[in-house]
């Protein structure tokens, strides 16, 4: 079996978090810009930078992606994403940390690198025709019942 692993570029996997907020029974995602999973939705969220604590991490890089201020609650689970290049060799590989974020203000707005940013309800995310990241709908299904929806 060949190699699919393309080290070169990042040998190490790279923590970043994600936001699951809630707002009038409705979750927070965005529909990326760049790779991984660009033109997908997902989650707002971002790399951790050097000596950020996970939450805040989490609660800045909603602000910056969707304009929503946020308050950290739980973290709760993680989960893998990996940008392959057209041969299907691994780039870099994210370790994603899911933190429930609780509403505080805002409307949302895509900025950084979000195409579009809407709320959706969970019977949404099980739309065939709606392009989500992996694991979209089963951590926000996770967020929901932390979350006391």
């Amino acid at each position: 079996m060949p190699d699919t692993t393309d080290t070169t570029a990042h040998p190490y996997p790279i923590p970043a978090t994600i936001a699951a907020v809630w707002h009038q029974d409705r979750i927070l995602l965005v529909r990326r810009a760049n790779p991984p999973d660009a033109g997908r939705w997902g989650f707002p969220g971002g790399k951790i930078e050097a000596g950020e604590p996970i939450e805040r991490a989490a609660v800045r890089e909603l602000f910056e992606e969707t304009g929503i201020e946020g308050r950290t609650r739980d973290v709760f689970t993680a989960v893998d994403a990996f940008d392959k290049d057209g041969d299907g060799r691994l780039r870099r590989h994210y370790v994603l940390i899911a933190v429930l974020c609780d509403f505080v203000a805002g409307t949302p707005v895509a900025g950084d690198d979000a195409l579009e940013a809407r709320w959706f309800r969970l019977d949404e995310l099980e739309d065939a025709g709606l392009a989500l990241s992996l694991d979209v709908a089963e951590v926000a299904r996770q967020a929901a019942v932390l979350g006391g929806r």
